[in-house]
């Protein structure tokens, strides 16, 4: 990277007042030239976040507030989506907590999987992440929704052709080998296998972790910072969401919420209570509260929007399944200990999920964590 006299000028300015001021500041370089002053070192010279420093930044997927410092990190990347697998042997799992969204639905024989989308809340400091397992063909529809070359990290995938294909989409996307980051084709840097990292030995299939800061410099180093091969940012193909700060006042009352995926899979039952205290939802999963093995804390949401979409399958002898993501259909959102019932909207893979009331408008979302979870339209939701 060439700087220029100017540039140089003005960074020697800053570091000269710094220096006068008897503070001790780290210099971010970063693939796009942004420098930020704003971020501080720890005694052992790591970049941290000034405890002091306001929250006063709104993140774009979904609207939680950041403080300057790590907006200026998450502005030099794109979102990263990671299959992350829910299957009894991978709990706890390693990094959701970090999500700013997650979708769940089932990858094959009752057994859901997750997708967990990074971009704000994991811009500062390596996050663990796992088990990582598979890509399905319509969670590449529900990632397509992060830009049209969005990071996307797996472990292989469904091969069905013309059914369940989702490498064989990957390459007619023109993923593969770019912004795919399929961990058949990474170093132990990005992702490796940990047998005994949940406190036992599991089989391999469950023992893959990844590492965000890793991922995201590998996504650099192949041309797809912010600014992608294309040299366009990823954000000019993003439409957010809205979202508002107004509390919902006419939902019903749904302050413990229940569903399956599947009968007589109760090991994947899921339940959301409500927190009056915190305002968020928290997960119970196969009637254990779900954790992050990386905080030993509970998994929450702010909102929890149920997607229901047709099911199809098992459709080969591996049983995967085919979820109609496009389209129309119903939805119903839990969020403030209310829930209200919704539609939905998708119209092209590359078009963003748009859910409305029942009036028509566009739904506006309560800034925090939200978990999209898509289940069959046949499908009880208890509350």
């Amino acid at each position: 990277m060439q700087i220029s006299a100017k540039s140089k000028l003005i960074i020697i300015l800053v570091a000269t007042y710094l220096s006068s001021a008897g503070l001790t500041f780290a210099f971010w370089p970063t693939s796009s030239g942004l420098v930020s002053p704003s971020i501080v070192t720890d005694p052992s010279g790591q970049p941290t976040i000034d405890p002091g420093e306001p929250r006063t930044e709104a993140c774009p997927l979904n609207s939680a507030l950041y403080t300057k410092t790590e907006k200026a990190l998450w502005e030099t990347r794109r979102p990263m989506v990671v299959m992350i697998e829910n299957h009894t042997e991978a709990r706890p799992q390693s990094g959701l907590s970090k999500a700013d969204i997650v979708y769940e639905t089932i990858a094959e024989g009752g057994i859901t999987r997750f997708m967990a989308v990074y971009y704000c809340d994991a811009a500062f400091g390596d996050t663990i992440l796992g088990p990582v397992r598979s890509a399905r063909t319509y969670f590449l529809d529900w990632a397509s929704e992060y830009s049209e070359n969005p990071i996307y990290v797996h472990v292989g995938g469904a091969n069905t052709p013309g059914k369940a294909n989702a490498l064989g989409q990957i390459g007619d996307y023109g993923w593969a080998g770019e912004n795919d980051l399929n961990q058949f084709g990474l170093s132990v840097n990005e992702c490796r296998r940990d047998y005994d990292r949940i406190g036992h030995d599991v089989a391999t299939e469950h023992s893959m972790y990844c590492f965000t800061e890793a991922l995201w410099k590998l996504a650099d180093k192949r041309g797809w910072s912010a600014i992608g091969e294309d040299k366009e940012s990823w954000d000019e193909t993003f439409t957010s969401w809205k979202f508002t700060n107004k509390k919902p006042e006419n939902g019903d009352p749904a302050t413990n919420i229940t569903f399956d995926f599947w009968d007589k899979f109760s090991q994947y039952t899921v339940n959301w209570q409500y927190s009056a205290d915190t305002k968020v939802y928290k997960r119970i999963n196969g009637g254990k509260s779900q954790i992050d093995n990386n905080t030993d804390n509970q998994l929450e949401a702010t909102t929890v929007m149920i997607q229901f979409v047709t099911e199809t399958g098992p459709i080969d002898d591996l049983k995967h399944m085919l979820y109609g993501t496009t389209g129309a259909g119903k939805a119903i959102v839990f969020t403030n200990g209310q829930a209200e019932n919704l539609t939905w909207k998708k119209k092209t893979r590359l078009d963003r999920t748009i859910f409305y009331n029942l009036k028509g408008k566009e739904y506006n979302f309560q800034p925090g964590k939200i978990w999209i979870e898509a289940v069959s339209t046949s499908n009880t939701i208890s509350y």
